[in-house]
């Protein structure tokens, strides 16, 4: 599932209506080939909400993508040439809190000449997988019990919260 390779990838891109879904293609083609298959949609939805964003709102439709794995986390960087971020963007409904909502972490910086929006989002490993052997140890006199069907925070007995 998860490649503990380091890798970057980069894409300088006009934006357009129909390059929007284009864009999301192509990165969903990227994490699939790393091995990253769990964040297509989280990602590929977030970066659609930014470049959406930039389409309506930018005075400049030139913008990088870029995406850093670092073989726990990985990071999507979305720059601008617009330094501010229009004001129904930090709403309830805006932007950011969908991608507040789907990441694990986001935020922005100024760069040279406008702004990056980042989000992060860390590869878990699915919860149903064993968590013992499925096969008995040799030398051992009995067989490691499979785990219990119940998920790992049912277990735990978190809260969300």
């Amino acid at each position: 599932m998860k490649s503990a390779i380091p890798r970057y990838y980069h894409v300088d891109v006009v934006i357009s209506p129909e390059k929007i879904d284009q864009v999301g293609r192509i990165l969903a083609a990227h994490l699939r080939h790393w091995g990253l298959e769990i964040l297509v949609e989280p990602v590929s939805h977030c970066t659609r909400v930014l470049l959406r964003a930039i389409e309506e709102h930018g005075t400049d439709k030139k913008t990088a993508i870029e995406m850093w794995w670092n073989g726990q986390h990985l990071i999507t960087g979305v720059s601008d040439n617009d330094r501010d971020l229009p004001q129904p963007h930090y709403g309830p409904q805006g932007c950011l809190a969908q991608i507040a909502a789907l990441s694990d972490g986001w935020g922005s910086c100024p760069a040279t000449d406008g702004k990056i929006i980042w989000f992060s989002c860390r590869a878990r490993a699915p919860e149903h997988i064993p968590l013992a052997s499925l096969l008995p140890v040799p030398g051992e006199p009995t067989a490691l019990q499979l785990p219990r069907e119940e998920s790992v925070a049912a277990l735990a007995g978190s809260t969300d919260g």
